[in-house]
């Protein structure tokens, strides 16, 4: 299997932390310098347009591993866990967006995020840099078609909650998020997509106060992730 490269100082000293086996550590002088815990790695020394060569861009912030292949979670086993926080993503392709996401959910601490195999962004170093390493520590998993899925795992013990700024939709604070939750999180400017809203128990909202009209789709999770767990003490 071709290993995966993961870059950023703050990916990538995750990524020591993880699971995942480490094959190989590259750094700059200037990070080395910089960074002490990377001295346990035993990195190999690199010019920075090695780097940059190697990871196809200048985001590397002079430090890049070299990994086994990320380990996707089983969706059905994570709507299983007891009283699950789920952020599911329909047709958000950003990176960086699934990259906060992860971030967000791993800091709030959701069980996991799921995402849909096509049309969707999956975790990719830009997505461990943007996340800033909470992919190794977070569940994510694919599943090939995100209505049926939905559709199948909710139930009494998990209700699914489609994130809309609809007029009328109930907003955060009127809603009970407290028991097992699935927050679906729509692409900016294209919401979710009609099968999946159908699929969803119920819509949920975040109050804006401003003249906006819609907040980006990782701070939307972050808001509605972190509620959830206020509801939940």
């Amino acid at each position: 299997m071709t290993p995966d490269l993961v870059y950023g100082r703050r990916a990538v000293r995750e990524a020591l932390r993880g699971n995942r086996q480490v094959l190989e550590v590259w750094a700059t002088e200037r990070a080395l310098k910089g960074e002490p815990w990377l001295a346990e790695a035993r990195p190999k020394e690199r010019a920075d347009r090695d780097l940059t060569e190697r990871a196809e861009t200048r985001d590397h912030q002079g430090v890049l591993a070299l990994m086994e292949p990320y380990r996707y979670a089983d969706a059905y086993e994570l709507a299983a866990a007891e009283r699950p926080l789920l952020a599911v993503l329909d047709r958000v392709t950003d990176p960086r967006n699934l990259g906060a996401v992860c971030r967000s959910a791993e800091g709030a601490g959701a069980t996991g995020v799921v995402v849909p195999a096509h049309g969707s962004a999956i975790v990719t170093p830009a997505v461990a840099r943007a996340s800033a390493g909470a992919v190794e520590h977070l569940p994510v998993a694919v599943v090939t078609n995100l209505a049926r899925y939905l559709e199948e795992v909710k139930g009494a013990d998990l209700w699914i909650f489609g994130a809309a700024g609809d007029e009328g939709t109930p907003s955060m604070w009127e809603t009970d998020l407290s028991g097992g939750v699935a927050l679906v999180f729509g692409a900016e400017g294209k919401g979710l997509r009609p099968l999946v809203r159908r699929t969803c128990d119920a819509l949920v909202s975040i109050p804006l106060a401003g003249e906006v009209e819609s907040l980006n789709v990782s701070v939307a999770a972050a808001v509605l992730l972190y509620e959830a767990r206020r509801q939940r003490g």
